[in-house]
């Protein structure tokens, strides 16, 4: 009785687990009566009350192919699979999946992180708004001309709208707010972290500014000029769009590291690529899904190596779009420098987007006057470029650092300062001494050439060949 009870059940379909819940089983069923062999194959499924994250699973998942009871592939079903994909040809025209509308965020109000986001391919940036578009053509231009050479009046062209950003994958609409979150699909993926991105849509069309801050790891100053930049910000009162990483080097921030887990800087493996170190994977991520989008980039560093900067621009002035940008910056000095093969800066030029680093303060520490200094010029940047309307008191103009150098301590000691930051020097002036703490001997340094302190070492123990001083020396152009 119990087998023909059992039998009974498994022609059914169905059957008991040990812990009691009813589930089914695949079954094959030979349908004879019309004299063929045809076989149904039903699918097992779970009962309604078991969950199927209840299910442990001892072993990576293998394949995705259909299995038989016995474990082997089921070819029946493998061998129908396949004839129906091979009827689907893929459309190379076919649109990408619309992105989800980012939901609009009011920056000024504490709110949870974003969302981590499934890891997207590189995505092609939008083609760039140009003012050229809102503009007619000659042709257009000109009045038309009837037979008896009446002119008729010109048709008058709607003003240029404001339109979606995506990227990410997501879509963020005109006069909007949010946070998206960029990851470099590079991590282990039960522990990756997302990178938040913080982006202001304007209600009217202008430029893409992207702000960067935290490449290295430890510099503070970066963040919080970012933070407060973009939350002053009011969509309905801004032309263009401003994109914010406050936070670029996450693993290295959480470690108060200058560098990525793999002991690089990621700021020398710009533009990147997909089959190289950690680095260049992850500098290839952010330039394809992020900075492409940018029209201009600001880069914001600090001081390296108990060192701080003065509050300072670093820029090709041999290029002059980038040297135009540079005007925008209100109180800032410019050192010239075209960067160097691997930097974020440089490579962001050379691919067409006007691009310069700001220097302000030093690493691991948060400095207010460094930045206040950075959202002054931030602003008035912005205001430059159109993209906000404020009243903007100008400050007198900072010179143009062509030429600089660093000072090196000849011997070993610590370093007393007997100059500050942003001091003008002369040639031959003691700078500060480098003390001996066994023999007591002091060995002074002195600035080699006229100039501005620029940047310097705090005060620390220093080895011999130690750059203590950085002077920048301002251009000699005949008239002005």
């Amino acid at each position: 009785m119990l087998y023909r009870w059992l039998t009974h059940l498994f022609r059914a379909g169905l059957i008991f687990t040990l812990t009691g819940s009813l589930v089914s089983i695949p079954a094959v069923y030979a349908n004879k009566s019309d004299g063929s062999d045809n076989t149904e194959m039903l699918v097992a499924e779970l009962a309604e009350d078991e969950s199927v994250e209840d299910v442990e699973h001892s072993e990576p998942l293998r394949s995705s192919e259909p299995k038989n009871d016995s474990g082997k592939m089921d070819t029946a079903q493998t061998s129908d699979e396949k004839s129906a994909s091979q009827d689907k040809t893929p459309d190379s025209t076919a649109e990408p999946a619309v992105e989800e509308v980012a939901p609009n965020v009011d920056l000024k109000e504490v709110a949870p992180p974003p969302k981590p986001a499934e890891p997207a391919e590189s995505e092609p940036s939008e083609p760039k708004e140009t003012a050229d578009q809102s503009k007619p053509t000659a042709q257009e231009a000109d009045a038309a001309t009837d037979e008896s050479g009446v002119e008729e009046p010109a048709e008058v062209t709607e003003p240029q709208k404001a339109t979606s950003l995506k990227m990410l994958g997501a879509e963020v609409l005109p006069g909007t707010s949010t946070r998206l979150a960029w990851s470099p699909a590079i991590q282990i993926a039960g522990l990756s972290q997302p990178t938040p991105v913080l982006v202001v849509n304007g209600s009217k069309p202008g430029p893409n500014l992207c702000l960067t801050g935290a490449v290295h790891g430890d510099e503070l100053n970066g963040i919080e000029i970012i933070r407060r930049t973009m939350y002053d910000l009011e969509p309905d009162k801004l032309s263009g769009r401003v994109i914010g990483i406050p936070i670029v080097n996450l693993p290295g921030f959480q470690q108060g590291s200058r560098y990525l887990p793999d002991r690089r800087d990621l700021n020398r493996h710009f533009p990147g690529s997909t089959d190289g170190s950690l680095a260049d994977r992850i500098a290839h991520s952010l330039f394809e899904n992020v900075i492409r989008h940018c029209d201009m980039l600001v880069d914001i560093h600090t001081g390296s190596l108990k060192r701080t900067n003065l509050p300072q621009l670093r820029a090709d002035m041999n290029n002059p779009e980038v040297a135009e940008l540079t005007r925008g910056f209100d109180r800032m000095a410019v050192v010239h420098s075209t960067g160097t093969t691997g930097m974020l800066r440089h490579a962001a030029v050379e691919a067409g987007i006007r691009s310069v680093t700001m220097e302000a303060g030093e690493s691991l520490r948060i400095q207010e006057h460094q930045i206040k200094a950075g959202v002054n010029s931030l602003t008035s940047l912005m205001d430059k470029e159109g993209m906000i309307s404020r009243m903007f008191v100008w400050g007198d103009p900072e010179p143009v650092y062509y030429d600089s150098e660093w000072i090196r301590a000849e011997h070993g000691g610590i370093l007393f300062s007997e100059t500050k930051l942003g001091a003008k020097v002369s040639e031959g002036e003691i700078l500060g001494y480098v003390s001996d703490p066994i023999t007591n001997a002091q060995h002074p340094i002195r600035a080699s050439s006229d100039g501005r302190i620029i940047g310097m070492a705090v005060d620390q123990v220093v080895m011999a060949g130690f750059a203590a001083y950085h002077v920048g020396t301002e251009a000699e152009v005949p008239g002005e």
